[in-house]
């Protein structure tokens, strides 16, 4: 039942498409019907046995462009509508989904699935969320549909694709490029036995682009761009993002494999956000409960140092992770997750909460805001003097149980406070909470193409592998 983003699999490491985001309080013709489904099927489930039932349906179309090398790779459009439903039997639970909506087949498909649910073993722990939760849901206009993606056409997509293209292009040594154009919309509906009543609409709209040059005999230096958000005006020109791909991809030329040292980072916005990503991953009342979680214990406790602030807001208008209700029907409001490094509050859904004994927060992450400082990547890398610039992350892994992690990352050499020779092939190995404990500065530059939005992270002491 829980809203999650679906991650793009573009060039951009941290761009994500955003998750279905609820209406106002005026749901159109086509969410209304939705609701009408939704609560047509608690029905069913209630006159099948059910004690209580959830019902969500949802409808999702994507529009996927890929051209490569001068012309259109790929076109692709996809459109599907389904049914999840929650039932509550007898002390027992159990989820089902199906794509089938034709009423007499869903009715006889939630009577089986509710004499199915008998056969479990009863879960205490397994309520439908109290209604009391879902009081005080904000109706405040979040901006999630952009009228004017509807109307970009498909010679529109193609010119587009093909500038990006060109852009792409405009350096001899490039042997390969490729650009995308992606756009969808999700409509949906929620409905429960104990009064809850929902629907949501969103959008998006984002292009991508990949360059890849020739050096030498057998290297293949590559850069990468995209640009994702709910309304078109707010993106940059296509041109623009194939640019940055074509420069990331030049800057890499000359790469070699860092030394090994102990030096200040300094981590791009983009890469940032994969960072504190980990860094929140295990920040859960599921994963505290099964062991799997270095904040188990830390509510109201220093964890991630004195520099780091982060609130979960999901009433940022055209934000991507932005919402009225979460996926339980919990009324949406702004969390302070860590303020100046203290633990202030985790994701606590009704199910692990009442395992754990915590009053439910919302199950799911929104928009993840980090508090910004006062300078921007230019001031901040002169400060370093000298270090790493870190501008993507190359695989490696973190565990969420103790915080231990390694991460390879390609970058460049900061020397006498600029930006210098581009290394990789070289490791930052550590733990995630003493990490934070070293952040000493924040940028005012937060990354604008996710729903955590981060920006330039300086720490001083890390530990680097290379040569």
């Amino acid at each position: 039942m829980s809203e999650a983003q679906t991650p793009r699999p573009s060039a951009a490491e941290s761009t994500s498409r955003p998750s279905a985001a609820e209406s106002t309080s005026r749901p159109s013709a086509a969410a209304s019907e939705l609701l009408h489904s939704a609560t047509a099927a608690v029905d069913m489930a209630r006159e099948a046995g059910a004690q209580d039932a959830w019902a969500a349906l949802s409808r999702d179309r994507s529009i996927n462009y890929t051209f490569r090398d001068g012309k259109i790779e790929k076109v692709e459009e996809s459109t599907s509508r389904g049914l999840g439903i929650s039932l509550y039997v007898d002390g027992r639970y159990s989820s089902h989904s199906t794509t089938d909506l034709r009423p007499e087949r869903l009715q006889a498909f939630i009577k089986e699935a509710v004499a199915l649910t008998r056969a479990l073993q009863p879960d205490p722990h397994r309520k439908i969320p109290d209604p009391a939760l879902f009081e005080g849901r904000p109706t405040l206009d979040l901006e999630r549909v952009d009228p004017a993606v509807a109307g970009v056409t498909r010679e529109q997509r193609e010119a587009w694709c093909a500038e990006m293209d060109a852009r792409a292009h405009a350096d001899k040594r490039v042997i390969s490029a490729e650009s995308g154009l992606f756009s969808g919309d999700s409509l949906g509906a929620s409905a429960s036995s104990n009064g809850f009543s929902g629907t949501w609409e969103g959008g998006y709209i984002g292009y991508s682009a990949t360059a890849t040059v020739r050096e030498g005999e057998d290297k293949r230096p590559e850069g990468s761009a995209a640009a994702v958000g709910r309304f078109l005006a707010a993106l940059p020109e296509p041109g623009k993002v194939a640019d940055k791909a074509l420069r990331r991809a030049l800057e890499r030329l000359g790469s070699t494999k860092g030394p090994t040292l102990r030096a200040t980072m300094v981590v791009d916005p983009e890469a940032a956000v994969s960072l504190i990503s980990r860094a929140l991953g295990p920040a859960s009342a599921a994963a505290i409960q099964q062991g799997r979680s270095y904040w188990a214990g830390k509510l109201g406790q220093p964890l991630l140092g004195d520099r780091l602030t982060i609130t979960d807001d999901p009433l940022i208008p055209r934000g991507l992770g932005s919402r009225h209700f979460d996926g339980e029907g919990i009324a949406a409001k702004r969390i302070p997750i860590v303020e100046n490094g203290v633990v202030r509050n985790l994701y606590v859904d009704t199910y692990y909460g009442r395992k754990l004994g915590m009053a439910p927060t919302t199950g799911s992450a929104s928009n993840r805001v980090v508090a910004l400082g006062d300078k921007d990547l230019a001031a901040l890398i002169a400060e370093a003097g000298t270090g790493v610039y870190v501008t993507s992350w190359l695989g490696g892994n973190s565990d969420p149980t103790t915080g231990d992690f390694s991460l390879g990352l390609r970058g460049h050499l900061i020397e006498n406070g600029k930006i210098g020779a581009p290394i990789g092939e070289m490791n930052v190995t550590g733990n995630l909470p003493a990490l934070y404990k070293s952040l000493v500065a924040l940028g005012n530059d937060p990354y604008p193409y996710s729903s955590l939005r981060a920006p330039t992270l300086v720490f001083e002491n890390v530990q680097f592998s290379g040569t």
